[in-house]
């Protein structure tokens, strides 16, 4: 909302009324609550899953490995003290040599995507660069949580009644 609209709702007899100075783009990529025809859309940020595992860049690859797949993933975000993401292990990354920090085994600095994109965007994306998953963070790269792509479609699929291929 810009100032002028802020100060208009004011006058109006609003009784708290705020400018978010960031905008509305950055609202939206913090995966806030939005209003309108198209609030109801399935968005990345709902269809991520939060309880993807995370581990610290010092870490060693066996043991984070082992905790990842006791869990049944087959993934895991590296991450900051502050969340924010800093690489991305996948099958082929967990599965190298167990002495080496995750530092060393890790994607650095994988593709992210925002919170409100929706599904539908994702799923084609997804399906056409071959994406297993993709971490979905804020805009200032923190971790919402991963994007499975097969979510991603039945989200999509289910929204518009149609399966994403």
């Amino acid at each position: 909302m810009s100032p002028r609209a802020a100060w208009r709702l004011e006058a109006m007899g609003f009784g708290e009324v705020y400018d978010y100075v960031a905008g509305k783009l950055d609202w939206l990529a913090a995966g806030l609550p939005t209003e309108g025809t198209n609030a109801e859309q399935p968005r990345a940020g709902d269809v991520a899953r939060k309880d993807v595992p995370t581990c610290r860049l010092d870490e060693q690859l066996g043991g984070v490995r082992e905790r990842v797949r006791a869990e049944g993933w087959d993934a895991c975000v590296v991450v900051n003290a502050e969340r924010v993401v800093m690489g991305l292990l996948r099958g082929k990354e967990l599965g190298g040599d167990p002495e080496q920090t995750i530092e060393h085994a890790m994607r650095p600095g994988p593709s992210t995507f925002r919170p409100h994109v929706r599904a539908r965007e994702m799923a084609r994306y997804m399906i056409e660069h071959d994406l297993a998953n993709a971490p979905i963070t804020t805009s200032d790269g923190r971790l919402v949580g991963l994007l499975v792509r097969e979510d991603a479609a039945r989200a999509a699929g289910e929204w518009q009644g149609e399966k994403v291929t």
